[in-house]
């Protein structure tokens, strides 16, 4: 049998399993036409319900109340990706295995030229993966930099052709290397730009991704930094100073300000090519419901607050206020932002993009692009997925599409999760995935 043919049996074979399992499910019963955009309670979901081209929009009215008793620890039981398995991609477009045997592979991140960077986070190296050979590998692949503290973000500055630096988001710092156009190793001393608060977990705990970017003009440098803790109370645990924040820094490292706070982790960054905002893939709190609360995905207002850990989104007249704080700084509610596009509770959203190129069809362009790690505070699995975000003149429309699914088997187990996304010059993209050690390679191909 062509593994084209295995790929058709088992997206059938998911489908079906889908649909018999959806009567104990509190997700739809039957899959939705492409391009439905399913509504209300309808547009809760789980991974045995993602398919590419199901669009779900999830507002605020949607929400239920607390549910504490409902938390489990759900997480993925991590297998082997089976020989006959692949991901499942929309028509017309193409997945193949990039590279794989990977070390903890995380943030990817695309040079001016080209190379493709990514962050070996536990290993502490950044790798570059440069071109694509006629058997769909890497032309060469190297090791830039090593000996690093849990690297995550990657940046270069100045935008443009010709960057003269590599930033690295490291988990207790900012850190920059020299980088011309085309270097596969570090050609000087790494220098230590600033420190960020918490330090990993290996060094004090709590979140430890920190994604750098610059803005459009290159006078900002944005540093994610997540919460140390799900829901402690900042006020009375000192440990969440300059945390659940994005922070500015100058291109030098000088410290400006909290650019935004309560959010509780804003784990990829982006800017946005039509508005030049900055956009944050958030995970949201747990604890509080299967479906409560929802991750997210948004641009930044400067001195924005998002709610954590006292409120979490609650519409016009603010937020919510989480159980667990009643009573709280009342003075926030009416403070709280509501997210433009709200995904999924427990998803787990990472690295996140806007769409520039001209490979995928037209209506791809300036639309975003978000992987989904996958849940473990849910009775249901939702995420282990790359979602698309519908985007119209620079602004989200409040939906969300299934993009890249299969990384869950029928039976529930898991044998992919993904984490990062970034965009090729080619107009592919490729992604990144910690469950099976591997990098795939999306195009599409019109077949």
């Amino acid at each position: 049998m062509s593994r084209s043919l295995r790929i058709s049996v088992f997206a059938c074979t998911v489908a079906l399993v889908s649909c018999l399992a959806a009567r104990a499910a509190d997700t739809p019963a039957k899959p939705a036409p492409k391009h439905a955009v399913l509504t209300g309670q309808a547009a809760f979901t789980d991974a045995a319900h993602e398919a590419p081209g199901i669009r779900r929009h999830l507002t605020v009215a949607d929400l239920p109340a607390p549910a504490p008793e409902q938390s489990v620890d759900n997480g993925p039981t991590l297998v082997p990706r089976p020989a006959d398995t692949w991901p499942i991609a929309p028509k017309g477009f193409k997945v193949e295995l990039y590279a794989t045997g990977l070390d903890n592979p995380r943030l990817l991140r695309t040079a001016p030229n080209g190379d493709i960077f990514l962050a070996e986070s536990e290993s502490g190296k950044i790798k570059v993966f440069r071109g694509v050979g006629p058997d769909g590998k890497p032309l060469q692949t190297s090791i830039f930099a090593d000996n690093l503290h849990q690297p995550f973000g990657v940046a270069f500055y100045p935008s443009g052709a010709n960057p003269k630096w590599i930033y690295i988001g490291d988990t207790d710092g900012i850190v920059r290397f020299p980088y011309k156009n085309g270097d596969l190793t570090a050609s000087g001393a790494q220098e230590n730009l600033a420190a960020l608060p918490g330090g990993g977990r290996l060094r004090g705990g709590g979140h430890w991704t920190r994604d750098l970017i610059f803005s459009p003009d290159g006078s900002k440098l944005f540093a994610s930094v997540g919460s140390h803790s799900n829901v402690d109370d900042a006020d009375t645990h000192p440990e969440e100073f300059h945390r659940a924040d994005v922070l500015q820094f100058t291109p030098e490292g000088k410290f400006v300000e909290v650019y935004a706070s309560g959010i509780r982790n804003c784990v990829g960054e982006a800017i946005n090519p039509i508005t030049g905002e900055l956009w944050c893939s958030t995970n949201e709190r747990d604890g509080i419901g299967n479906n409560l609360v929802p991750d997210y995905v948004t641009h930044v207002q400067e001195g924005g607050f998002y709610g954590w850990p006292w409120f979490y989104m609650g519409g016009p007249g603010g937020g919510k206020q989480d159980p667990r704080h009643p009573g709280k700084h009342p003075e926030l509610q009416a403070k709280v932002i509501t997210p433009d596009v709200l995904l999924n509770p427990h998803f787990a959203s990472l690295e996140m993009l806007f769409y520039q190129g001209s490979q995928f069809p037209a209506q791809y362009k300036g639309d975003g692009f978000a992987a989904e790690h996958g849940s473990w505070n849910r009775a249901h699995r939702g995420g282990y997925e790359v979602i698309r975000l519908p985007m119209h003149n620079g602004r989200a429309t409040g939906e969300y599409e299934d993009f890249l699914t299969g990384f869950v088997l029928p039976d529930g187990k898991v044998w992919g999760r993904p984490v990062g996304v970034t965009q090729a010059k080619d107009g592919s993209l490729f992604v990144s995935d910690d469950g099976s050690r591997s990098i795939w390679h999306v195009s599409y191909t019109g077949k």
